[in-house]
């Protein structure tokens, strides 16, 4: 199968996946306690002013209609207005998922970074102090909650040594750069703004780092457990018959096979991040879609909750089919299969 009818084939099974996920955050968003009219207008509303609301918002037709013009909305790019914001959902959406995906995005940057070179040095020196050190940080990483590295790391770096700022995504005396992107390091770095730039990344580094561990201890375990199989197979058994260096052998021949189904969780870690950063964000304050979202769900804000789910779920498939079409490139039997 050609890798453009396989990729074809992954949008239409997504679609039909993100069709099932909105039915499903549909009918869950509206079995939450409360009335979502009455709960924006506030208590001194009157029972005319949140009969209104109820007919603007569609709320007294049945749960099909209301999935009905939800759905409409949905193709015509409108996720509604939110009641907590009283803005449009997707103006929402696009303040607050970019310092997510910032956030989201240099923590996977440390797994990978971090997390597959760990994995090579524990697998190249098996049953080594290296390796036995090199498991214990990959264990605790694995079997640590993110909330805990969090408060561990601003214990640690914050209030003992005091080398690195704890709240918030720049320091109060510092200017936000220009929107371009949403992302504080990216805009500074293109607006030239280097100081904007260094204080972005040391707000970025507690963070990121507590919500990368998980996925570095799962990248460095997966690693060195697949290049120790690798190790044991005839290609890298007649590679050493060649005289080649251990390190050509181990990153030339051992290193790719090893690293398909390693690609594998790291792109399902890196996809589960977006929802795991909401308690490092709670943490550190860092003001993204976990601020949003759980404002949304505090006021029943019907459609702010939906299209925050709506927009992890694309994420999230968004992200595995990218990684399936790295894995099929490296092994073609899985595409012709």
């Amino acid at each position: 199968m050609p890798l453009t009818k396989y990729f074809f084939n992954r949008i239409w099974a997504s679609i039909f996946v993100l069709f099932g996920v909105s039915v499903l955050i549909f009918l869950i968003a509206r079995a939450i306690p409360g009335d979502p009219a009455r709960m924006a207008l506030g208590p001194r509303a009157s029972t005319e002013m949140v009969e209104q609301l109820r007919e603007r918002l569609h709320l007294n037709d049945s749960i099909p209609v209301q999935y009905y013009h939800f759905l409409r909305g949905v193709t015509e790019g409108d996720l509604g207005m939110s009641l907590y914001t009283k803005r449009p959902v997707v103006q929402d959406l696009a303040e607050y998922f970019p310092a997510t995906f910032e956030l989201v995005f240099f923590a996977g940057l440390i797994m990978v970074i971090v997390g597959i070179p760990l994995g090579i040095l524990s697998a190249r020196h098996q049953d080594r102090l290296t390796d036995n050190v090199a498991r214990i940080i990959a264990l605790l990483g694995v079997v640590t909650p993110t909330f805990v590295w969090a408060i561990f790391f601003m214990l640690i770096f914050a209030y003992v040594f005091d080398i690195l700022p704890v709240m918030g995504r720049l320091g109060e005396t510092v200017e936000p750069p220009p929107h371009i992107t949403g992302m504080y390091v990216f805009d500074s770095i293109l607006a030239g703004q280097w100081h904007t730039c260094k204080d972005a990344l040391l707000h970025m580094i507690m963070p990121a780092a507590a919500l990368a561990l998980s996925g570095l201890g799962q990248a460095a375990r997966l690693t060195r457990t697949n290049m120790l199989e690798s190790f044991g197979r005839p290609y890298t058994e007649m590679a050493r018959a060649y005289n080649f260096t251990e390190v050509q052998t181990s990153m030339k021949y051992a290193l790719r096979p090893a690293m398909i189904p390693t690609l594998t969780i790291l792109g399902l870690d890196f996809a589960v991040m977006l929802g795991n950063a909401f308690l490092v964000e709670e943490v550190f304050a860092w003001g993204g879609l976990a601020q949003y979202c759980v404002s949304a769900i505090f006021y029943k804000d019907l459609n702010g909750i939906v299209g925050t789910v709506l927009v992890i779920s694309m994420f999230f498939l968004l992200v595995n089919m990218v990684i399936d079409l790295v894995v099929a490139y490296l092994n073609p039997r899985i595409r012709l299969g």
